[in-house]
């Protein structure tokens, strides 16, 4: 007989929505991190470079620096501030040459997620 599994996976959409709900009520609490916060959505607000170049490096350095909740995050600011998929694969590609083996693990699961990401915005 073969086992059955009653485990939810979540969805990439639903971690994050949950990931920035847990933010939202830390930061709430935590109130030294609204200064953090603030420094964050300043930074990666339009500049001399715009939103989507800073997200895609923002998701390159979460590759390197092996953080898959950063790869989640910046994905998916990439792909809302207008990256396209080329875009995407390009930016795996320059983490993978600055990280080395490590970062391409990652890369794999940055893939994954723009795979999840573009299929629930197709749905």
């Amino acid at each position: 007989m073969p086992l059955q599994s009653n485990i939810y996976v979540m969805s990439k959409s639903d971690e994050l929505a949950e990931m920035k709900q847990s933010l939202h009520q830390l930061v709430g609490e935590a109130e030294n991190l609204e200064g953090f916060a603030g420094y964050v959505e300043a930074t990666e607000s339009p500049g001399a470079l715009d939103t989507k170049a800073k997200e895609l490096m923002s998701l390159a350095v979460g590759c390197v620096a092996r953080c898959e909740h950063c790869v989640l995050w910046h994905m998916d600011g990439a792909l809302e501030a207008g990256a396209t998929r080329e875009e995407v694969i390009e930016t795996l590609e320059v983490a993978v040459l600055m990280g080395g083996g490590p970062a391409m693990t990652y890369a794999i699961e940055a893939y994954e997620i723009l795979e999840e990401l573009e299929a629930e915005k197709d749905a």
